[in-house]
């Protein structure tokens, strides 16, 4: 059995900006992983890195992890292109209104603009826009990019990092927990759940049960085509992302459903919402109709019946942690996972997380 000070279950962005921050505070730590690094939501959804579309509470978190963005440069592929989010009648422009003055409000560098001003900064957009909002510091990164680089600075770390190694067990100890893997036993001192879509199925291994929920998230990738757009664009309501990259291809998505469950191991493409998706993308983007369609994927995301992340010590379980249900993960998760690490080492957090033990009832209920 390998011992250690920390095993994080989980590889996505936020288990590993965990692990990288506890290895950096002289812990010694396993990473266990399903499949690939970075193989769940970190690397299948589609990489938009956009402050407008974050929930307000969230606001600092996500100008924080953009600079790690920022920072990891072209190795991510990192583009700060700016976003315009939009609205096509005045019940969207109101929204559009309250919601980013609120944003606004939070320190986001968000600007409300004149329908005009959105159109001179992207001519390739239908005239029909009502509203606009536009923000310098939106972007995307490349999310296929995600493991490779995330691999390199585990390895720098000296963090011992196990692919297709599936937790089946976990139990407590006098000096911990130990984890039964496919490939053996995982000793450690402290535990933290970094599982997201998958936490329910691993909570209940330590008898507790949380109220997560999953989503079914569709994106969408266009052939290589003339350039239409060089921004990240956005609907107000939220239902649509979509950014031409460098090399002509578009990128779509915004949150339509497709249908499957975590416990099936993958999702499944419903036609008749990525048809809706790509309808609404065309009406934005006129250009596009002459765009065909290569290839389309779903990604699993988890959620609480409040949409703060659960971020904190487990209820009732010394030394063991969970970090999911983040909204924006994707731009949040690198700076959120570093809070987590100062949180395993005893430091006290630059910002507040998001306890877990609010829904302590329903933990309790579960373990009974």
């Amino acid at each position: 059995m390998s011992d250690f000070d920390l095993v994080v279950i989980g590889a996505g962005l936020m288990g590993c900006a965990s692990a990288l921050r506890a290895a950096e505070g002289g812990m010694r730590v396993a990473i266990l992983e399903r499949g690939a690094i970075g193989s769940g939501a970190s690397g299948v959804n589609a990489g938009t890195l956009s402050l407008q579309i974050k929930r307000v509470g969230l606001i600092p978190y996500a100008m924080k992890g953009h600079e790690w963005w920022a920072k990891a440069g072209d190795a991510v592929g990192f583009q700060q292109t700016g976003g315009l989010t939009l609205a096509f009648n005045e019940r969207e422009a109101k929204l559009l209104t309250e919601r980013m003055g609120l944003k606004i409000a939070a320190g986001a560098p968000i600007e409300l603009i004149s329908s005009n001003a959105a159109l001179a900064r992207e001519p390739g957009l239908t005239r029909r826009i009502v509203a606009a909002s536009w923000c310098p510091a939106d972007g995307f990164a490349s999310s296929n990019r995600t493991g490779t680089y995330l691999r390199s600075l585990l390895s720098a770390a000296g963090v011992a990092l196990h692919e297709y190694t599936p937790a089946q067990n976990i139990e407590r100890t006098d000096r911990g927990f130990t984890v039964d893997t496919t490939v053996g036993r995982f000793g450690c001192r402290r535990l933290l759940l970094a599982t997201g879509a998958w936490t329910k199925q691993i909570l209940a291994m330590l008898g507790l049960d949380m109220p997560i929920r999953v989503r079914v998230n569709t994106v969408a990738v266009l052939e290589r085509g003339p350039r239409t757009v060089g921004s990240v664009i956005g609907h107000a309501t939220g239902l649509l992302t979509l950014k031409q990259k460098s090399d002509g291809t578009v990128l779509i998505g915004g949150g339509w459903q497709g249908r499957g469950t975590p416990a099936s191991g993958r999702g499944e493409v419903v036609a008749d919402t990525l048809l809706n998706n790509l309808r609404l993308a065309r009406f934005v983007v006129p250009g596009l109709a002459s765009f065909r369609l290569l290839r389309s994927w779903t990604g699993f995301e988890a959620n609480v019946p409040d949409f703060t992340p659960l971020a904190g010590a487990l209820p009732g379980i010394p030394d063991a942690y969970v970090l999911t249900c983040v909204r924006g993960g994707y731009t949040i998760g690198p700076y959120i996972g570093r809070l987590m690490g100062d949180l395993i080492l005893g430091r006290e957090p630059e910002m507040k997380l998001f306890d877990p033990g609010r829904f302590a009832d329903a933990a309790v209920v579960a373990s009974d």
